[in-house]
């Protein structure tokens, strides 16, 4: 039986995932200092045990706390360790626009490439990555491994949209996933044509479907502030969308991104998956919570 551990912020997770069976839960002490320094202490015995260690890098914070508790994972023994990451943070940052930008998304994984190999070797698992190519960040002996949460954002879709929508994305770039997930669910995929008016304002200039008269369902793989999301969703009213929808993998949510997207009055309902911490601590009805534990747990057994 595989041993458990997470860090603070994704207990809510691990305890789904350990409700499930088949899985030991670990327990870890911790403390901080007056200045502010973290103390950790693995207070379940690791010694010749598969371990799996579940948090996300939702911070630099988090990330260091993840990574010393991998790090003391291996040295207390542990045969082997897996890692699942349901959120990868800065995965926006993969690459450089302008010269000096630092890769951060290059970097992180550079960080939790440098976890000292356990016997049997270190495994993470990564969810509905911004791009396919963040995995080969990772150096070493450690095997990365992107999976997805796709059964998840069908299942929301479905519970929106029936069997009769418009699957729409906020612009071009995610075209070829939406319309890849349209086919698999038979309906009509969407996207609308962006113009960009300075370094950091775009106005929409079309759309390239008839959503007249239709409900639409609005998929990306993230909200962060929901700015995107909420000048599509217009452009898709505007357009004659009777209903719309938006269903993410990642809902991060910072501030009163949620209070924003709700009082616009767009949107019916937005549907997302824990993978985010932010998400666990939101509590209104107009958020429905996919739980990324039933992808996640049969990794594990």
């Amino acid at each position: 039986m595989k041993l458990l551990f997470s860090t603070q912020k994704y207990q809510y997770l691990a305890e789904k995932i350990g409700a499930m069976g088949g899985l030991e839960m670990g327990k870890v002490q911790v403390q901080y200092f007056p200045d502010g320094e973290r103390y950790q202490r693995l207070l379940t015995e690791v010694a010749g045990r598969d371990v799996v260690l579940l948090g996300g890098t939702i911070s630099d914070n988090d990330t260091l706390e993840y990574y010393d508790l991998a790090c003391a994972i291996e040295k207390q023994g542990a045969s082997s360790l897996i890692m699942l990451i349901p959120y990868f943070g800065y995965s926006t940052m993969e690459r450089a626009v302008k010269r000096g930008e630092v890769v951060t998304a290059k970097t992180r994984a550079r960080l939790l490439s440098a976890i000292p190999n356990t016997g049997k070797g270190n495994h993470v698992f990564l969810l509905d990555l911004h791009t396919e190519g963040l995995p080969h960040y990772f150096e070493g002996d450690i095997q990365p491994t992107h999976i997805y949460a796709k059964e998840l954002v069908i299942e929301a879709c479905r519970e929106f949209g029936g069997e009769d929508f418009t699957l729409a994305c906020t612009d071009a770039g995610r075209a070829k996933w939406v319309e890849s997930l349209a086919n698999d669910m038979g309906v009509q995929a969407a996207f609308v044509f962006k113009k960009r008016l300075s370094g950091d304002s775009t106005s929409i200039t079309g759309i390239n479907a008839d959503v007249a008269g239709k409900k639409v369902v609005i998929y990306d793989d993230m909200i962060r502030t929901g700015g995107s999301l909420l000048k599509a969703a217009e452009a898709y009213k505007n357009a004659g969308a009777t209903n719309i929808y938006a269903v993410a993998t990642h809902g991060i949510f910072p501030n009163n991104a949620i209070e924003k997207l709700k009082n616009s009055g767009l949107f019916e309902k937005i549907a997302c998956t824990d993978s985010h911490y932010n998400v666990s601590v939101i509590k209104d009805d107009f958020l429905v919570v996919k739980s990324v534990a039933k992808i996640f747990h049969p990794k594990l057994i």
